[in-house]
């Protein structure tokens, strides 16, 4: 059931507004927005073809601590290097061709954005190896990690890089990127039930119900892979609001504390703790040890506002 209150518009990247302030988004303004596009639905591309997308991916992946997520380690025996079966996958990936211009968009101007949606793609997609047998709903998983933030072109870059503590009026427009996120995609693709839109509209959503934008509970097993890479991505990687980011073994410690709170799925945690290991054990043997070793970087402002 879609029932919410916005605030502030959608819009495309050219400017386009597709739902103004004050409108109550439901199921049937999303038709109405999908048949705004008289056109056919959008020219689609392969991603890992589209601009320096597969050369970022790989410098990327060269970075700690991805490169030990996604590489092998020697001295283990025969652990194997994740990353070719990975982009393997990856590479039967397309986007729609306004998506990827959107992804062009940050990649010039919020690169902070333009990363952490290629990483929520491989990170994903790596995690669906494990919890998704089947290949093709894998590769229909992939096409949602790196779109799951294009709601975020409605958001002004000066709140999307500000350093300072969000007001509560910057806070709001923020968490609205999450449906912005869907309209955009159902409005591209021509699809109410998309799959990548439903990913966009729920990423930020809680099994308890304690996220936004609907706080309904979280129940499909291929949104909460998104949901849980999306966390730890943005808990290890450089963000203007903090200074320093999250050390790997902080951030094990944070999302596995979300899923102790029944906020995220274990199962999720668990992979995602498995491919963190030298060793790459079978996931459902993965714990962390429920002691806390790692410290949250100072002066963080990530979920304060400036009215706290």
């Amino acid at each position: 059931m879609l029932n919410i209150a916005l605030h502030y518009p959608i819009h495309t990247l050219e400017g386009k507004e597709l739902v103004p302030a004050g409108v109550t988004l439901t199921e049937d303004v999303v038709r109405e927005v999908i048949g705004s596009n008289t056109g056919t639905p959008a020219k689609s591309m392969a991603l890992m073809q589209f601009g320096s997308v597969k050369s970022d991916i790989a410098q990327f992946f060269a970075s700690p601590p991805y490169k030990a997520i996604f590489g092998s380690n020697k001295d283990a025996g025969d652990v194997p290097d994740d990353s070719a079966d990975v982009l393997n996958v990856m590479e039967q990936v397309t986007l729609p061709v306004p998506v990827l211009e959107t992804m062009a968009y940050f990649r010039g101007y919020d690169f902070h954005t333009y990363r952490h949606m290629l990483m929520i793609f491989a990170l994903s997609t790596l995690l669906a190896k494990i919890l998704v047998p089947d290949h093709q709903r894998r590769v229909e998983h992939s096409t949602a990690g790196p779109s799951h933030d294009l709601g975020k072109v409605c958001v002004p870059l000066d709140i999307l890089m500000k350093q300072s503590p969000l007001t509560l009026e910057e806070r709001n427009i923020l968490f609205q990127h999450s449906i912005a996120g869907y309209v955009l995609l159902c409005y591209y693709t021509k699809d109410l039930e998309n799959f990548s839109a439903k990913v966009a509209r729920d990423h930020h959503e809680r099994r308890d119900g304690s996220g936004y934008m609907r706080g309904v509970k979280l129940k499909d097993p291929m949104v909460e892979i998104v949901a849980v890479c999306d966390i730890y991505d943005a808990l290890i990687s450089p963000r203007p609001y903090r200074p320093a980011s999250f050390d790997n073994r902080t951030a094990l410690e944070e999302v596995t504390s979300m899923a102790q709170r029944g906020q995220i799925s274990w199962e999720v945690v668990q992979a995602l703790i498995s491919v963190n290991r030298m060793d790459k054990p079978d996931f459902q043997s993965s714990r962390l040890s429920l002691e806390k070793r790692g410290t949250p970087p100072q002066d963080n402002a990530y979920g304060k506002t400036a009215e706290d």
